[in-house]
């Protein structure tokens, strides 16, 4: 899968460094994210949603903020950031849940973003997922950045079940510093042997 995902991408400084960036920059159904044997609760549906009532974002401002995020970590770090729709797997090959996982899984760092978009539930729902399917030592990639004001149990679980990384931000420069921060842990690790390089 890393090679797929890199012949999709330009190359930045350091192509072989996967920063695989998800957010919630489209409507989903937690029945996506549920095993086969599994059903969604009453109020279940789509979770994924805007609440236009609660958020400045519409869903293009949101998808817009990610790939200003991608884009700024490809230049300013080098690194080979991407979101799943930079990825062309087609849904007949592999449904979206499972290129989550699969991106993850290929990714030296995976981080997930969530602005404040008023429902908030499936971006913790989704980083869940993704947490549950990784090992120990893949969680360690995992950086979970929100903006100020972002709240649900399901994120505040994220840090005590899986001691995965939760940060805030207050503006884009802000939450590309976060990024830019954790990214330097991940690489320092690989470098001195804490985490393995995810080479090919």
């Amino acid at each position: 899968m890393r090679a797929r995902i890199r012949s999709e991408l330009d190359s930045p400084d350091y192509p072989g460094f996967l920063v695989y960036v998800m957010g919630p920059y489209k409507e989903w159904e937690l029945a996506d994210l549920l095993p086969d044997d599994a059903s969604p609760p009453d109020d279940g549906g789509v979770v994924g949603e805007w609440d236009a009532a609660a958020t400045d974002y519409s869903e293009e401002d949101v998808l817009a903020l990610l790939e200003r995020t991608r884009d700024r970590l490809r230049e300013e770090v080098g690194v080979n950031a991407f979101l799943a729709i930079d990825v062309d797997i087609p849904l007949e090959e592999m449904d979206a849940a499972t290129q989550t996982i699969e991106f993850a899984r290929a990714s030296n760092v995976i981080a997930f973003v969530a602005p404040s978009v008023g429902k908030n539930l499936g971006i913790g729902i989704e980083t869940g997922a993704v947490l549950a399917d990784l090992d120990d030592e893949h969680q360690e990639r995992v950086v979970f950045v929100h903006e100020s004001g972002v709240r649900s149990a399901m994120i505040d679980s994220l840090s005590r079940r899986w001691e995965a990384d939760v940060r805030t931000y207050e503006d884009e420069d802000e939450l590309v510093d976060r990024l830019k921060t954790f990214i330097g842990v991940i690489i320092n690790a690989e470098y001195s042997g804490d985490l393995p390089k995810l080479d090919e």
